[in-house]
């Protein structure tokens, strides 16, 4: 069974630091990207940021770009997104899903799937 689990949300204070993780199992990651996106009540969820398996290539939201950092562990089969200097305005669940193939330019929800339960983090000003 194909299953993506995220872990790592909590509470922290603005300039703090997370972790997430999300622990895929029931498939390799050969093939396929990691895409992490959030979600906010009544807004679309968006994309955070990706990598590609294969190329390591990745994407960042504009936003979060310098301060949030996407990496996979082929070993473990997990990809983890390192979340430094959080602000406020980072506060939403996040959750990992995938593609076959690669990020594109701009990651759309729709495009993904097999998506995980998602993990809460909140941000306090």
């Amino acid at each position: 069974e194909v299953q993506l689990v995220e872990s790592g949300g909590g509470l922290v204070q603005a300039g703090g630091s997370l972790r997430l993780s999300c622990a895929a199992s029931g498939f390799s990651l050969d093939g396929y990207a990691i895409g992490w996106f959030r979600q906010t009540p009544g807004k679309e969820r968006e994309a955070v940021s990706c990598i590609s398996h294969d190329d390591g290539s990745t994407y960042y939201k504009d936003s979060v770009s310098g301060r949030f950092t996407i990496s996979s562990d082929n070993a473990m089969n997990t990809v983890h997104l390192q979340m430094n200097n959080l602000k406020p305005e980072d506060t939403a669940v996040y959750y990992c899903a995938r593609i076959r193939g690669y990020c594109s330019a701009y990651p759309m929800a729709y495009e993904y799937s097999d998506w995980g339960q998602g993990t809460r983090v909140t941000v306090s000003s």
